[in-house]
């Protein structure tokens, strides 16, 4: 009875803590996340319904408005997967193998966290401009990056970078080498390993990691105004849009936009948490 009520799937009573104050660690978190999170959105999304429904939609519905998003959650998307597949190298890298400097790499993975955005975002333009160190190499493959989708990517892949090792880092520190040596020893290819003993152990952590890096890059703002161009229609990104509108003391088409950006990361985030929930109980992860 007892190990089906804990089983994946199953129901899982977790036993009470042995330390007192359930009650009211629980009651300030919640008025913390309340004062903090909610209350703020609320009031974004009703300052937004003011508008009335005819123009939240005209303003939803708006050519500038539909690239905008497009450009935002599509860029960080593609940043977000670039960034798995590199951040999990990076991570094995750090776990897996002893070199000298892996200590400063490990420190230089930690930079766009503590680097303003700001900053980045000069120092990504003036690498990658036509005139750049990067960008006159690839000029002379008539290929450009700066100003242009490409280099809003570019600028998500920097800042997205950390959320994926330091998420899957830790999991994958916990990866005995002893289960790889007893799937070679059982004839598994070193494909078969990674593929069918190593990713689904971190899958849960990538996911993880995955939507960290999405939803800091579909927010970003400071690194990519400068790389971006902000072209309207081609290059320009919804919390630019948002910025210009008020500007133009719009206040409410502003909220608007904001409201249609939350309900959007809300249900992209919401969908990658089913992804992690359905993870973990099919690799037997206990919650």
């Amino acid at each position: 009875m007892s190990s089906w009520l804990t089983r994946p799937g199953g129901f899982n009573f977790r036993q009470p803590s042995v330390l007192p104050g359930f009650r009211l660690t629980f009651g300030l978190s919640v008025a913390y996340l309340t004062l903090l999170i909610l209350i703020p959105l609320a009031v974004l999304v009703l300052y937004a319904s003011g508008l009335g429904w005819a123009g939240f939609w005209r303003i939803a519905m708006d050519q500038r408005t539909l690239y905008a998003l497009q450009t935002s959650f599509g860029t960080a998307f593609l940043a977000a997967l670039i960034n798995v597949v590199f951040g999990v190298l990076v991570a094995w890298v750090l776990v897996r193998y002893r070199f000298p400097g892996r200590r400063l790499v490990d420190a230089i993975v930690d930079l766009p966290f503590a680097l303003p955005t700001a900053v980045a975002g000069i120092a990504l333009t003036a690498v990658y401009a036509p005139n750049g160190w990067i960008g006159s190499i690839l000029m002379q493959f008539n290929t450009r990056v700066a100003f242009t989708k490409a280099g809003i990517v570019i600028a998500l892949v920097f800042i997205g970078l950390p959320f994926i090792v330091r998420t899957v880092q830790p999991i994958m520190e916990e990866i005995s080498r002893e289960v790889e040596e007893a799937a070679a020893t059982l004839g598994a290819s070193r494909f078969q390993t990674i593929w069918r003993v190593l990713l689904p152990g971190l899958q849960p952590a990538i996911l993880t990691g995955f939507a960290l890096a999405f939803a800091r890059g579909v927010g970003e703002y400071g690194s990519v105004i400068f790389i971006a161009g902000n072209t309207p229609y081609v290059s320009e990104i919804a919390p630019l849009l948002i910025v210009i509108k008020l500007e133009e003391f719009d206040y409410r088409g502003a909220a608007a936009i904001g409201t249609i950006m939350l309900f959007l990361s809300f249900l992209m985030l919401f969908i990658i948490n089913l992804l992690q929930s359905w993870s973990r109980r099919k690799y037997g992860y206990q919650n």
